[in-house]
């Protein structure tokens, strides 16, 4: 996990971590301290109930991510990130001076006003956030990145939500909480001048300011591709899923568990902690690339944890008073529960960090920023349905714990929907699932598979499993050119065909097919796509490479493109060989928790990928290791 943690020391990352680190901790700081506030001296500003002020408050802070998220990101395209980040902290700064004029004069409006400018700030720089990222890190290092961001997030959101109702309560005049908070704003502003530049990708880029029509504008730029926009969908719901939970921890600690005011911060800090570490996980089990696999797994864990939560949680108090903290620690179905939520934590990072990432790597530059704005924008509207959809279904008579379990098999659902709609995510994990857990894989040279643009992939073919190797390592969406009866191959052929293979045959068995399956590689190829190919026709029947067959010639003179060798070995005798003459048959052969290594060779110009020459090199690149 060095490389992620690397980036801290990085000019082009640690100065805008250490930004938004502070600006998340100073909005939660001054949110949290004026509703602590308002909740125990509401008398002192205004006869309305605490219970009303507390969501007025939260629905104050988040109506500027409608108003202004657009505007937002048609900024971020138009001008320098760097510098607009340096100005949305002066902004900042600005704010707590009028909180500071709010508390002065004991006014509500003023510090309801200083908090709807708070949101405005957040929503400025949320466009500026993700998107910035691409343009200062590698694609390898997207993931790491993303990852510290989300962990960085959720850690400045639980010191800044405890640092707020420790200042509310203990500070003689309030006005300090403003104080605090312009300190922050300062130091925020000093890192915000570390930033490198970052160019603007659509300079000439007219702002429009009327906030439906560039909302719409926003959306139909992520709706361009389909991936991207139900990643988006993935993450919206995501966000109203963990918000869901969290809005409850107070009501759940006080009548599910028994517990006083520290049990709140302990599944607060619980589940920040679980963020954190599924996030910086993330990388390690993704091999530094943008891996979709794990956003299944997530989902996966989303659902179990939340169904466990609902399990785990007591049907009835123990006692009639407020639990102490270790007592509340000495009951047994209380550590049910914080593993539950350090889970529900956990796997959130899996899902969540993976999604983010998708997004920036296939949003087009020049819209990247309208992009993560209308996401910002379908989070926002999520959250609040969610909000009002949890309120109805608990004044309806729907307990805690009940809300808990079905909003879990919710999330089975809409995430069997995202799935069933594009398939990727599906066939990725079970890629990802196969080889992490029946082999160790050791990848060499992937990055010389281009990241945009077409290109064919060669490599030498040991097993069934060679393609889900291949697509295990590829940063890219791959299209595998195969043996029409692998591609018919029990179990394999969901993957195959969900995977959009293209199935071939000889000219002798079937040329119709054969036809077919070279018009589909042409029509890859225009489109910029990265097909795979196994040039042997197929599976060695004994290990060593057979003869590169004359197919991707005709594949070259037609689209001639840049191939790629590639050499799988260590799959050689394992169950998916052909080491007894049929593959598949005897369960428990070698093979499983073994090690394969996936080699990557040069790129080579369509004029000298002769079949002769890229035999040689994929043989060169095995080596000795069948």
């Amino acid at each position: 996990m060095s490389g992620q943690f690397g980036l801290l020391k990085q000019q082009r990352f640690a100065p805008f971590f250490v930004t938004q680190f502070l600006g998340a901790f100073n909005d939660n700081l001054f949110k949290n301290a004026l509703v602590v506030l308002l909740t125990f001296q509401a008398a002192h500003w205004t006869t309305l109930k605490p219970e009303l002020l507390a969501n007025l408050a939260a629905g104050i802070f988040i109506l500027p991510f409608f108003l202004f998220s657009a505007t937002a990101g048609q900024l971020a395209d138009k001008y320098d990130k760097a510098k607009l980040a340096r100005l949305v902290k002066v902004l900042e700064m600005l704010i707590m001076l009028v909180a500071a004029a709010g508390f002065a004069l004991t006014s509500l409006p003023v510090l309801l006003g200083a908090l709807f400018l708070l949101g405005l700030h957040s929503t400025l720089f949320g466009p500026v956030k993700y998107a910035i990222l691409p343009q200062h890190l590698h694609s390898d290092e997207l993931v790491g990145g993303n990852a510290l961001i989300e962990a960085g997030t959720f850690v400045a959101i639980l010191i800044g939500t405890l640092a707020g109702g420790l200042l509310a309560g203990s500070v003689e005049h309030p006005a300090w909480i403003a104080a605090g908070g312009f300190v922050v704003a300062f130091a925020g502003y000093l890192t915000s001048r570390g930033i490198p530049a970052a160019p603007a990708p659509a300079p000439e880029l007219v702002v429009g300011l009327n906030p439906l029509t560039e909302t719409w504008r926003n959306i139909a730029f992520a709706r361009q591709n389909r991936t991207v926009f139900l990643s988006i969908l993935g993450i919206s719901w995501f966000w109203l899923y963990g918000a869901l939970f969290l809005a409850q921890f107070p009501s759940y600690a006080k009548f599910v568990l028994g517990g006083g005011e520290s049990s709140v911060t302990l599944l607060l800090a619980t589940f920040t902690i679980g963020i954190g570490l599924g996030s910086m996980l993330c990388e390690r089990m993704s091999g530094k690339h943008v891996e979709i696999g794990l956003v299944p797994f997530g989902s996966i864990g989303l659902t179990l944890f939340g169904l466990d939560l609902y399990f785990a949680s007591p049907s009835a108090l123990v006692g009639t008073t407020p639990h102490e903290l270790l007592a509340l620690l000495s009951l047994p179905t209380v550590w049910r529960v914080l593993f539950d939520l350090m889970m529900l934590g956990t796997f959130g990072g899996f899902f969540i960090v993976p999604l983010y990432a998708l997004v920036q790597l296939r949003s087009s530059p020049e819209h990247r920023a309208r992009i993560i704005a209308a996401n910002n924008i379908v989070n926002a509207l999520f959250m609040v349905v969610g909000a009002l959809a949890a309120g109805a279904a608990l004044g309806a008579g729907l307990t805690i714990p009940e809300l808990f379990g079905i909003a879990a098999l919710l999330n089975a659902a809409v995430a069997l929907y995202i799935y069933r709609l594009v398939p990727e995510f599906l066939i990725r994990f079970m890629a990802w699932l196969l080889i992490k857990a029946g082999y160790r894989l050791h990848t060499e040279g992937a990055a010389q598979i281009p990241e945009e643009g077409a290109a064919v992939l060669v490599c030498n073919h040991v097993s069934f499993v060679d393609s889900l190797v291949i697509m295990s390592a590829s940063p890219r969406p791959l299209r595998f050119v195969m043996d029409h009866r692998i591609f018919r191959a029990p179990l394999l052929s969901y993957i195959f065909r969900h995977g959009r293979a293209i199935p071939i045959a000889s000219a002798k068995e079937d040329p119709a097919i054969m036809e077919q399956a070279f018009n589909d590689v042409s029509e890859a190829l225009q489109a910029g796509e990265l097909l795979a190919i196994f040039p042997e026709g197929g599976l060695t029947p004994n290990g060593e490479i057979q003869t590169f067959r004359p197919g991707i010639r005709r594949i070259l003179e037609r689209d001639p493109v840049p191939v790629i060798p590639l050499a799988v070995s260590g799959l050689w005798g394992s169950y998916f060989s052909r080491i007894d003459g049929a593959a598949m048959s005897k369960p428990f052969r070698r093979g499983f928790f073994s090690r394969i290594t996936l080699r990557v060779g040069t790129p080579l110009a369509a004029s000298e990928a002769t079949p002769a020459r890229l035999q040689a090199e994929v043989t060169a690149l095995r080596g000795e290791l069948r």
